[in-house]
């Protein structure tokens, strides 16, 4: 049999092997996923939203809201692929160490991140409390999201590669109906910034565990599929494919429910409307938008990330793109160059594709130093 038990339904019966090397088509659907966020915060870090032309406003700022549904599913494909066909191995607890010492570097760039994002405009006592979790940040908050989920998604994952096929695929659904019945139904002792890292609240820009840990699971589910048909062109098109119909699906019900409001209810999810906590149309535009270029960057496979060179570069290192492009953004354009309000759309537009490939030619250099460096 191919892995799968066939009095159980089990597809863990026989744990597949992790794959020899990068699969390509991962950095590249994660560095797709950070390159629109820099396109996101290079402008929006420089302009507010009245400064925008229309014509940004939709496609350009709506179209990169997919950046983090595609951004947190990468990360469970990613755990799938890398560390879940590992966990029946003897040294497991070095690799899940491993994951929770990265989870700690992760929340020391947050940190920094947070008091570079801060610094200018804001006074000692508020980033005082952003960094002791009385308040949250906007730009660098993803990265929170990101260091919180690797300090407990390490324990799961042993449990994740036991459960049963069904239970797992129930899970995506599972845990947002949970995350749904807490925001509606629990005030979490009357703190609400434990309710935005759990579930989110309307005040605090930031991403909850609960909320998005569906997409966090549907990684991991979509994760296990590509791990089984990483070598087989044939299957992983219909995984590409399957990906796109759902995307397809995602955006006509969308579309269908935004009725003859489509165009404002664009421009409203290109000002955030929706984002936090997440709402149906918000979800379905952003969930729809991030499963078609995954489809594409699966479809595409290595000859794609190749062709997409730079793109694939930022992804293969994506926290040190997030650390280079916020530092460029707050120090460099708005605090020496003094940008903050005082450039047109274009001007910021082209400063933020411009630190797209300036992002790629610095982990570029990174990552020559390191190869240098460990052969010496």
């Amino acid at each position: 049999m191919s892995g799968v038990d066939r009095a159980t339904g089990d597809d863990n019966a026989r744990p597949l092997s992790p794959p020899h090397g990068r699969i390509e088509a991962i950095d590249l659907a994660r560095g797709i996923a950070v390159c629109l966020m820099i396109l996101s915060h290079g402008v929006n870090g420089l302009l507010q939203f009245e400064d925008f032309t229309d014509w940004g406003m939709v496609p350009v700022h709506a179209l990169t809201k997919f950046s983090s549904s595609l951004f947190i599913i990468v990360f469970g494909i990613a755990l799938a692929v890398i560390f879940v066909p590992r966990t029946h191995a003897a040294d497991w607890p070095r690799r899940r160490n491993r994951l929770l010492w990265r989870g700690l570097v992760v929340l020391f760039w947050y940190k920094v991140l947070t008091v570079v994002e801060m610094y200018q405009l804001h006074d000692r006592q508020a980033i005082v409390d952003t960094l002791l979790y009385r308040d949250f940040p906007s730009y660098a908050e993803i990265l929170g999201f990101y260091a919180i989920a690797l300090l407990w998604i390490p324990w799961l994952l042993p449990l994740w590669a036991r459960a049963p096929a069904l239970l797992r695929w129930a899970s995506p659904v599972l845990l947002g109906l949970a995350s749904w019945w807490l925001l509606e139904h629990f005030d979490f002792w009357g703190v609400p910034q434990l309710q935005a890292l759990l579930v989110e609240h309307p005040d605090y820009y930031t991403w909850g565990q609960m909320a998005r840990g569906p997409l966090v699971l549907l990684g991991l589910l979509i994760g296990g599929l590509l791990l089984r048909c990483r070598d087989r062109a044939r299957a992983r098109l219909a995984l590409a494919g399957a990906l796109a119909l759902a995307s397809a699906a995602l955006l006509l019900a969308f579309g269908a429910l935004a009725g003859d409001g489509l165009d404002d209810v664009l421009q409203g999810i290109a000002r955030n409307a929706g984002k936090h906590p997440p709402e149906t149309m918000f979800m379905l535009f952003s969930v729809g938008g991030a499963l078609g270029l995954l489809a594409l960057a699966v479809a595409g496979g290595e000859p794609l990330a190749r062709a997409l060179r730079p793109v694939t570069i930022i992804g293969s290192d994506a926290l040190m793109a997030f650390v280079f492009h916020i530092a460029v953004i707050f120090i460099l354009f708005r605090d020496v160059l003094g940008y903050l309000h005082t450039v047109d759309y274009e001007y910021a537009l082209v400063l933020s594709l411009g630190l797209i490939l300036a992002t790629a030619a610095w982990i570029w250099l990174l990552q020559r130093l390191q190869g240098i460096q460990r052969r010496s």
